[in-house]
């Protein structure tokens, strides 16, 4: 099986599981799960909840940004060194005109970051809702059109992977953090 052949199963698989141009239920759906995973979104709730929070919801909001800014860092350099177009569609423009690349898909690795440091941080229903909403959200980047499904499997994959590491710092981060003389908890 050549690159080639890989790529057209993937986009014909991809093609399969687009709602996009489908008015109704399942769109309507999809199109709320594709913006759940948005950075702006998590941005500003993460903020509110470290601001309105106790101790606990401000560690967890704490790590949570750590773990999303790593997270960037390395979706980011993927995408630029890989630069796989989106698939062709006129749902996303923001997406499209402002990240014209797909691989890996962002929101895919976000949303798989955040169940797994959840899962890590707790509580327990917490985590267990964010791992149901994680693929939920992938699923739905391609079903909206504006992914194919390698970019969520790769996205998902690392969004796990940078998740896991993240945990193995989070004591050390959290530590570190209560040194400073304006303490974040």
């Amino acid at each position: 099986m050549t690159l080639r052949s890989i790529l057209e199963l993937d986009a014909r698989l991809s093609d399969r599981l687009r709602v996009a141009e489908q008015p109704g239920p399942l769109r309507t759906l999809a199109v709320f799960f594709a913006h759940s995973g948005d950075s702006w979104f998590w941005a500003l709730g993460l903020l509110l909840l470290w601001w309105l929070g106790d101790s606990f919801w401000k560690q967890w909001a704490v790590v949570q940004v750590a773990g999303i800014v790593a997270l960037i860092v390395a979706v980011m350099t993927i995408k630029f060194t890989v630069r796989r177009r989106r698939p062709e569609g006129e749902w996303g423009g923001i997406y499209r005109n402002t990240d014209p690349h797909s691989f890996p898909s962002g929101h895919a690795a976000r949303s798989f970051l955040i169940a797994v440091l959840a899962l890590g941080l707790g509580p327990a229903w917490l985590a267990i809702l964010l791992c149901i909403w994680a693929p939920l959200v992938a699923l739905a980047r391609v079903a909206m059109g504006v992914h194919y499904a390698s970019d969520i499997v790769a996205g998902a994959i690392l969004g796990i992977v940078v998740g896991w590491v993240g945990l193995q710092f989070t004591s050390p981060l959290l530590n570190w953090l209560s040194h400073f003389p304006l303490a974040l908890f």
